[in-house]
């Protein structure tokens, strides 16, 4: 239903599909910044850790 309407709304030329896309990509981003902050904390202390 969202994709149909989405599809119509960019056809129509109204920006509710671009907000849709934008919104799409905005809650993507987190679960990608948490994964890569845990992956350098890991990284950092796995380094400390050989270091000393």
């Amino acid at each position: 239903m969202c994709k149909a309407t989405a599809q119509t709304d960019l056809e129509g030329g109204a920006g509710v599909a671009d907000g849709l896309n934008s919104g799409i990509l905005y809650l993507m981003l987190f679960p990608y910044l948490l994964m890569g902050g845990v992956a350098w904390m890991w990284y950092r202390h796995h380094k400390q850790k050989s270091q000393g």
